[in-house]
Order: C-alpha cells, then sequence, then structure tokens
C-alpha cells in the first residue's frame, strides 16, 4: 500500500490529566495511531504552570511545532484536566480571534470535570496535595468562582463527544462526590452545555484509558461524531 503524506492524514492531539505525563494516553494513542491518525502525545507541566498561562501560551506553541500546517483534520482526546485545557485554550480564541483553527475538528473528552469536582475542591484546601499536585487543584473545584464553571457553555459548532466513567476505585474521594462517579468526578459532572453525545462506561477515572470500550468509542466518534 502507497505511504500516506501527514497532509491527507488527520491529526488527533492527546492531552492527560492532573499530575501525570503523556505517558498515561500512550495506549490510547497506539490504538488510534492503528487506526490511521496522526497521534502528538503531549506531556505538559500540569503541576507548576497554571491552566490559563498553559492555554494562552504553552498550547498554542505545541500545536505550531507539532501539528503539520497541511493537516487536513485536527481532533483534540483529552483526559481529566486536559478537556478544561482545552476549554480554555478554545474560549480564549473565541475572544481574541481568530476565532479557531480552519482545520479542528472533533473532541472527545474523557472523565472531564467540566463542572468541577468536589473532591479536587477538598483536596485543594489542603496545604498537603496542593505541594503533590500543585495550583491547578485548587481551580477545579464546582463554585462559580472555580475555573470550569468560568469558562461556560462549549464555545464552537466543533463536535464533542464525552465519555464518563461510574466505577469509583476511591472511597475516599467517591464519598464527597454525588454518584454515580468515577471516584473523584461524577458524571453529572461531565457534562457540557453544547456537547454533541454522550455516554457512560463502567471504569474509574483512570481505568478508562485503558477500558476495551474507550479507544473503539473515540475513533468511531472521530470519523463520523457518533459514539455507536
Amino acid at each position: 500500500m502507497p505511504t500516506l503524506a501527514l497532509s491527507e492524514i488527520e491529526t488527533v492531539v492527546l492531552l492527560h490529566g492532573l499530575g501525570v505525563g503523556g505517558w498515561t494516553m500512550h495506549r490510547l494513542g497506539c490504538a488510534l495511531a492503528r487506526d490511521g491518525f496522526h497521534v502528538v502525545n503531549l506531556s505538559y507541566p500540569s503541576r507548576t504552570v497554571l491552566l490559563e498561562t498553559l492555554a494562552r501560551d504553552w498550547l498554542p506553541a505545541q500545536l505550531a511545532a507539532h501539528v503539520p500546517a497541511a493537516s487536513p483534520r485536527l481532533h483534540f482526546v483529552t483526559h481529566s484536566m486536559g478537556g478544561i485545557l482545552v476549554r480554555a485554550w478554545l474560549g480564549r480564541a473565541s475572544r481574541t480571534g481568530p476565532v479557531f483553527p480552519a482545520n479542528l475538528g472533533r473532541v472527545v473528552m474523557l472523565a472531564p470535570p467540566n463542572a468541577g469536582s468536589e473532591a479536587a475542591e477538598r483536596l485543594g484546601r489542603s496545604g498537603l496535595f496542593r505541594a503533590l499536585l500543585g495550583p491547578n487543584l485548587s481551580l477545579l473545584g464546582t463554585a462559580p468562582q472555580h475555573l470550569p464553571q468560568r469558562l461556560g457553555p462549549w464555545p464552537t459548532t466543533a463536535e464533542l463527544g464525552i465519555i464518563a466513567g461510574n466505577r469509583s476505585v476511591n472511597p475516599l474521594a467517591s464519598i464527597w462526590v454525588p454518584k454515580p462517579n468515577d471516584g473523584p468526578v461524577s458524571v453529572a459532572a461531565t457534562h457540557l452545555p453544547g456537547e454533541t453525545t454522550h455516554r457512560t462506561v463502567p471504569a474509574s477515572h483512570t481505568g478508562i484509558l485503558f477500558h476495551s470500550a474507550t479507544a473503539r468509542a473515540v475513533s468511531t466518534f472521530l470519523r463520523t461524531g457518533r459514539f455507536d
């Protein structure tokens, strides 16, 4: 078979969650690469750089450096706080213009705290957890002043698919978070006004990345705008 040029292959940018790195997205990235996408798996300083700064400076620079300019479509697949990063970047783009990349495709968010996380809100009050996870932990609460609430609805017509987990392996976090939840994030909190479609899988907050149904659903949505 002839080898396709990057200008003929759709690009998928992967963005992980708080306190980890791109290695958590590796399995999903390999599955998407097998399905024919050009995968860019980014690691970002989630514990040391504020989300607003990441959205304003870091993400645009990474896209300029790693996404082929001629890529026919630019998709995103995010986990947890990675979804808030994309929302902050798109929200800023909508205010400052040009509004969005001309080749912006579809977005899939896995376990995003779109309405905030009660667990993050509580742990963000602890000096120990702030030292371990950095200042962004305190931004992810559920109050109106917290970042997820301030970002507002989905700021673009780009199709958005959300996958939530409904199994918890963290009993302490699950006590604080309304059920059903994946531990730190409730299923209800993953919804975002403007979303295209939503589904749940029987997985925990981290386990959703490795659940057998996740990669299939993500790839299908990026191709068709549907999970099924």
